[in-house]
């Protein structure tokens, strides 16, 4: 769809440039009231160039954090598959907090109430929570050997590292101006998780 002359910004077809739009959208308006070609009018760019960067208007509220999860799974397989499970987890999860920019604030969590997006935040929570722990349990079981260890043993401990990342990043984020860097709050946080599943999940023989 053409955008009308002198509709929205300058031409620009970032994608920052939407994601601005979108947070000062969702802001004014509220995310319900908002409409992919409301951001696309805003960002100076057309519909189609909308989804080349992103698939659904939620994807948006998440956008710096889906790049921290995008790197996850490199991280995890990163360590040397020798190294006990359950500390291998923890190194890759602290180096990617690490890696996410202190500035990067996901504005699901901090906005949810201005911009209308509860219900959102809880649908999308759950499937992010999911890829997380997915990953980490697949990491588990390629270490642990896929006999060694029951199912259950292996989904707990996914499971329950996911949360404590959640409540880490959650708390990070709603600690405001003064919240420090998201891997302190992930290092505190998954530590005592792994070190208590470190006694039940080991290496292969």
């Amino acid at each position: 769809m053409p955008i009308p002359r002198g509709a929205g910004r300058p031409r620009a077809s970032s994608r920052r440039d939407l994601e601005d739009a979108a947070a000062e959208l969702f802001l004014e308006q509220g995310y319900g009231r908002t409409t992919i070609d409301d951001i696309a009018r805003r960002a100076g760019v057309s519909r189609n160039t909308f989804f080349n960067y992103f698939a659904s208007k939620g994807d948006l509220l998440w956008v710096d954090l889906d790049d921290t999860i995008d790197r996850l799974g490199a991280a995890l397989a990163a360590e040397p598959l020798g190294r006990p499970p359950m500390d291998a987890v923890r190194a890759a999860l602290v180096a990617t907090a690490e890696r996410h920019p202190d500035s990067a604030v996901p504005i699901a969590l901090t906005q949810a109430e201005l911009m209308d997006t509860i219900t959102e935040f809880r649908v999308a929570g759950v499937a992010r929570f999911e890829r997380v722990s997915a990953l980490v349990r697949a990491d588990l079981a390629r270490r642990a050997g896929g006999t060694a260890h029951g199912a259950a043993d292996l989904r707990a401990a996914a499971a329950a590292v996911t949360a404590a990342c959640s409540a880490a990043v959650e708390v990070w984020a709603l600690a405001g101006p003064e919240r420090g860097r998201l891997v302190a709050h992930v290092a505190r946080a998954v530590e005592p998780v792994c070190d208590g599943f470190a006694r039940v999940i080991r290496t292969a023989p």
